[in-house]
Protein backbone atom coordinates (compact mmCIF):
# COMPACT_ATOMS: atom_id res chain seq x y z
CA UNK A 1 0.00 0.00 0.00
CA UNK A 2 1.30 3.74 -0.57
CA UNK A 3 0.19 5.84 1.89
CA UNK A 4 0.03 8.60 -0.90
CA UNK A 5 -3.07 6.83 -2.22
CA UNK A 6 -4.48 6.48 1.26
CA UNK A 7 -6.41 9.55 1.32
CA UNK A 8 -8.31 8.43 -2.03
CA UNK A 9 -9.52 5.59 -0.09
CA UNK A 10 -10.60 7.12 3.13
CA UNK A 11 -12.79 9.68 1.58
CA UNK A 12 -16.88 8.96 1.96
CA UNK A 13 -17.99 8.08 -1.17
CA UNK A 14 -20.85 5.83 -2.47
CA UNK A 15 -17.93 3.06 -3.72
CA UNK A 16 -15.80 3.38 -0.54
CA UNK A 17 -16.27 -0.38 0.10
CA UNK A 18 -15.86 -1.43 -3.32
CA UNK A 19 -13.19 0.57 -3.67
CA UNK A 20 -11.40 -1.18 -0.87
CA UNK A 21 -11.68 -5.19 -2.40
CA UNK A 22 -10.47 -3.67 -5.66
CA UNK A 23 -7.13 -2.33 -4.01
CA UNK A 24 -6.54 -5.48 -2.02
CA UNK A 25 -7.07 -7.74 -5.42
CA UNK A 26 -4.70 -4.98 -7.47
CA UNK A 27 -2.14 -5.65 -4.65
CA UNK A 28 -2.77 -8.60 -4.39
CA UNK A 29 -1.36 -9.66 -7.79
CA UNK A 30 1.94 -8.12 -6.84
CA UNK A 31 1.19 -4.37 -8.82
CA UNK A 32 2.76 -1.38 -7.63
CA UNK A 33 0.15 1.31 -6.09
CA UNK A 34 0.63 5.35 -7.23
CA UNK A 35 -1.26 8.09 -7.54
CA UNK A 36 -2.12 9.08 -10.96
CA UNK A 37 -4.49 11.53 -12.69
CA UNK A 38 -6.52 11.41 -9.00
CA UNK A 39 -6.98 8.26 -9.07
CA UNK A 40 -5.21 4.89 -7.52
CA UNK A 41 -2.98 3.05 -10.36
CA UNK A 42 -1.44 0.28 -10.28
CA UNK A 43 1.63 -0.35 -12.23
CA UNK A 44 3.82 -3.15 -13.41
CA UNK A 45 8.06 -2.34 -13.98
CA UNK A 46 6.28 1.59 -13.91
CA UNK A 47 4.04 0.68 -16.61
CA UNK A 48 0.21 1.12 -16.17
CA UNK A 49 -1.85 -2.26 -15.59
CA UNK A 50 -5.14 -0.95 -14.29
CA UNK A 51 -7.05 2.17 -12.50
CA UNK A 52 -9.35 2.57 -10.18
CA UNK A 53 -12.45 4.98 -10.73
CA UNK A 54 -15.97 5.85 -10.34
CA UNK A 55 -18.76 7.24 -11.72
CA UNK A 56 -22.12 8.07 -10.26
CA UNK A 57 -23.68 4.72 -11.78
CA UNK A 58 -20.63 2.78 -11.33
CA UNK A 59 -17.29 2.14 -10.12
CA UNK A 60 -14.35 0.57 -12.73
CA UNK A 61 -11.55 -1.27 -12.80
CA UNK A 62 -10.20 0.42 -16.32
CA UNK A 63 -7.37 -2.23 -17.59
CA UNK A 64 -5.09 0.52 -20.15
CA UNK A 65 -4.50 -2.13 -22.81
CA UNK A 66 -7.47 -4.25 -22.27
CA UNK A 67 -8.10 -4.39 -25.90
CA UNK A 68 -5.23 -7.11 -25.79
CA UNK A 69 -6.86 -9.13 -22.88
CA UNK A 70 -8.77 -12.02 -24.42
CA UNK A 71 -12.15 -11.83 -22.10
CA UNK A 72 -12.85 -14.88 -22.02
CA UNK A 73 -15.81 -13.77 -19.68
CA UNK A 74 -17.50 -11.37 -22.21
CA UNK A 75 -17.28 -8.40 -19.75
CA UNK A 76 -14.93 -5.42 -20.62
CA UNK A 77 -16.76 -2.38 -21.39
CA UNK A 78 -15.52 -0.04 -24.09
CA UNK A 79 -16.37 3.38 -22.51
CA UNK A 80 -17.40 4.92 -26.24
CA UNK A 81 -16.78 4.38 -29.85
CA UNK A 82 -13.47 6.08 -29.95
CA UNK A 83 -11.69 5.20 -27.27
CA UNK A 84 -9.13 3.10 -28.87
CA UNK A 85 -7.62 0.67 -26.41
CA UNK A 86 -8.78 0.65 -22.73
CA UNK A 87 -11.42 -0.98 -21.62
CA UNK A 88 -13.24 -1.32 -18.44
CA UNK A 89 -14.76 -3.88 -15.70
CA UNK A 90 -18.12 -1.66 -14.11
CA UNK A 91 -19.05 -2.97 -10.54
CA UNK A 92 -22.40 -1.43 -8.95
CA UNK A 93 -21.55 -3.06 -5.83
CA UNK A 94 -18.19 -4.83 -3.58
CA UNK A 95 -20.69 -7.92 -3.45
CA UNK A 96 -19.72 -8.25 -7.25
CA UNK A 97 -16.32 -7.69 -6.67
CA UNK A 98 -15.98 -10.19 -4.52
CA UNK A 99 -18.10 -12.89 -6.37
CA UNK A 100 -16.11 -12.23 -9.99
CA UNK A 101 -12.67 -11.73 -7.74
CA UNK A 102 -11.08 -14.91 -8.96
CA UNK A 103 -11.94 -13.61 -12.68
CA UNK A 104 -10.74 -9.79 -11.75
CA UNK A 105 -7.01 -11.68 -10.55
CA UNK A 106 -6.59 -13.96 -13.73
CA UNK A 107 -8.00 -10.20 -15.74
CA UNK A 108 -5.01 -8.00 -13.92
CA UNK A 109 -2.60 -11.92 -14.71
CA UNK A 110 -3.60 -11.82 -18.52
CA UNK A 111 -2.86 -7.71 -18.49
CA UNK A 112 0.27 -8.08 -16.67
CA UNK A 113 1.37 -10.69 -19.34
CA UNK A 114 0.54 -8.34 -22.00
CA UNK A 115 2.97 -5.54 -21.13
CA UNK A 116 5.56 -8.43 -20.33
CA UNK A 117 5.81 -9.42 -23.78
CA UNK A 118 5.92 -5.86 -24.59
CA UNK A 119 2.41 -5.84 -27.09
CA UNK A 120 1.43 -2.55 -28.23
CA UNK A 121 -2.09 -1.16 -30.43
CA UNK A 122 -1.89 0.36 -33.32
CA UNK A 123 -3.87 3.83 -33.11
CA UNK A 124 -5.96 5.16 -35.21
CA UNK A 125 -4.10 7.90 -37.27
CA UNK A 126 -5.25 11.58 -37.16
CA UNK A 127 -6.13 11.12 -41.08
CA UNK A 128 -8.45 7.87 -39.73
CA UNK A 129 -10.77 10.16 -38.11
CA UNK A 130 -13.83 11.92 -40.06
CA UNK A 131 -13.10 16.02 -40.99
CA UNK A 132 -16.20 17.94 -41.01
CA UNK A 133 -16.82 19.40 -44.13
CA UNK A 134 -17.11 22.87 -42.49
CA UNK A 135 -13.80 22.05 -40.97
CA UNK A 136 -11.86 21.48 -44.09
CA UNK A 137 -13.17 24.45 -46.22
CA UNK A 138 -11.87 26.45 -43.58
CA UNK A 139 -8.24 24.63 -43.49
CA UNK A 140 -8.54 24.92 -47.34
CA UNK A 141 -8.80 28.48 -47.15
CA UNK A 142 -7.01 29.69 -44.25
CA UNK A 143 -3.28 29.00 -44.60
CA UNK A 144 -2.47 30.10 -40.91
CA UNK A 145 -5.29 27.56 -39.45
CA UNK A 146 -4.44 24.93 -41.26
CA UNK A 147 -0.31 25.52 -40.25
CA UNK A 148 -1.87 25.60 -36.40
CA UNK A 149 -4.01 22.52 -36.77
CA UNK A 150 -1.18 20.50 -38.48
CA UNK A 151 1.39 22.18 -35.51
CA UNK A 152 -1.06 20.79 -32.49
CA UNK A 153 -0.04 17.11 -31.44
CA UNK A 154 -1.73 14.38 -32.43
CA UNK A 155 -4.50 14.21 -29.23
CA UNK A 156 -5.44 17.44 -29.73
CA UNK A 157 -6.15 17.37 -33.46
CA UNK A 158 -8.39 14.01 -33.15
CA UNK A 159 -9.81 15.92 -30.18
CA UNK A 160 -10.97 18.64 -32.60
CA UNK A 161 -12.01 16.19 -35.18
CA UNK A 162 -14.08 14.73 -33.11
CA UNK A 163 -15.83 17.31 -31.38
CA UNK A 164 -16.54 19.03 -34.72
CA UNK A 165 -17.87 15.93 -36.54
CA UNK A 166 -19.91 14.83 -33.61
CA UNK A 167 -22.52 17.91 -34.36
CA UNK A 168 -25.13 16.39 -36.60
CA UNK A 169 -26.01 19.39 -38.20
CA UNK A 170 -24.07 21.58 -40.50
CA UNK A 171 -25.03 25.00 -38.72
CA UNK A 172 -23.79 23.30 -35.12
CA UNK A 173 -20.39 21.96 -36.74
CA UNK A 174 -19.16 25.36 -38.35
CA UNK A 175 -20.60 27.47 -35.35
CA UNK A 176 -18.31 25.26 -33.48
CA UNK A 177 -15.23 25.46 -36.21
CA UNK A 178 -15.80 29.39 -35.31
CA UNK A 179 -15.81 29.31 -31.89
CA UNK A 180 -12.62 27.23 -32.00
CA UNK A 181 -10.21 28.81 -34.98
CA UNK A 182 -8.78 31.47 -32.11
CA UNK A 183 -7.72 28.52 -29.92
CA UNK A 184 -6.53 26.51 -32.56
CA UNK A 185 -4.25 30.02 -33.66
CA UNK A 186 -3.05 29.75 -30.24
CA UNK A 187 -1.82 26.43 -30.47
CA UNK A 188 -4.33 24.97 -27.49
CA UNK A 189 -6.15 21.91 -27.45
CA UNK A 190 -10.03 21.82 -27.38
CA UNK A 191 -9.80 21.78 -23.16
CA UNK A 192 -7.36 24.24 -22.68
CA UNK A 193 -7.35 27.32 -21.06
Amino acid sequence: MNPKVDWFFDQASQWQEAYEKLRTICLDCGLTEELKWGQPCYTYNKSNIVLIHGFNEYCALLFFKGVLLKDHEGILIQQTENVQVPRQLRFTNAVEIVELAPVIKAYIKEAIEVEKAGLKVELKKTADFKMAEEFQYKLDHIPALKAAFEALTPGRQKGYLLYFSQAKQSKTRAERVEKYIPQILSGKGLDDE
